[in-house]
């Protein structure tokens, strides 16, 4: 118990000197890799981001979804992939090759579509290498390029917004 108060410690410190070097990038290239880290605890409807993709004009094929929830259970079904706490190492390793692929792909927008919270899905979302990045988590702006302010179930309303602010940056 007390070791995993030491990891979550380590954790923490790694994303907020992850934050501290952070450059955001200012490139007006067009959004044609998506890539969407999501907490399996909060959201179940998965094809809603297929939906989303193709509302932004992205081949589907081009879309990459990973899952988070802490533990997930041996009978269990759940979204492929999800990775939980064990892929995460002290001081923000990555313990998983696959985890680690998608999180240095440099995706042109990183969708973090989590509500709650928590240390793993924000050490995913800093460490990933995506251009911009948005989300709807409002406690850290720090984290996101851009936050849209919506609640986890209205997706139709987080579309449009999106929709909209990349219109104006010049993203789609």
């Amino acid at each position: 118990m007390i070791l995993k108060g030491f990891k979550e410690k380590s954790n923490k410190n790694y994303i907020n000197s992850q934050l501290k070097m952070r450059v955001v990038s200012q490139s007006n290239t067009k959004t044609k890799r998506i890539g969407v880290i999501f907490n399996a605890e909060e959201l179940t409807n998965v094809p809603i981001f297929n939906a989303l993709a193709e509302e932004l004009n992205t081949k589907k094929e081009n879309i990459e979804i990973i899952a988070f929830k802490p533990q997930v259970k041996k009978e269990e079904k759940a979204y492929s992939p999800t990775y939980t706490l064990k892929h995460l190492g002290w001081k923000g390793t990555i313990k998983e090759a696959a985890l680690k692929q998608f999180l240095n792909t440099e995706f042109d927008l990183l969708i973090s579509y989590y509500k709650k919270e928590t240390t793993p899905l924000k050490l995913l979302t800093v460490a990933s290498k995506s251009k911009f990045k948005v989300g709807i988590l409002e406690t850290d702006e720090r984290i996101n390029d851009l936050i849209i302010k919506t609640e986890i179930n209205d997706f139709k309303t987080f579309t449009s917004e999106l929709k909209k602010y990349l219109n104006i940056l010049n993203k789609i």
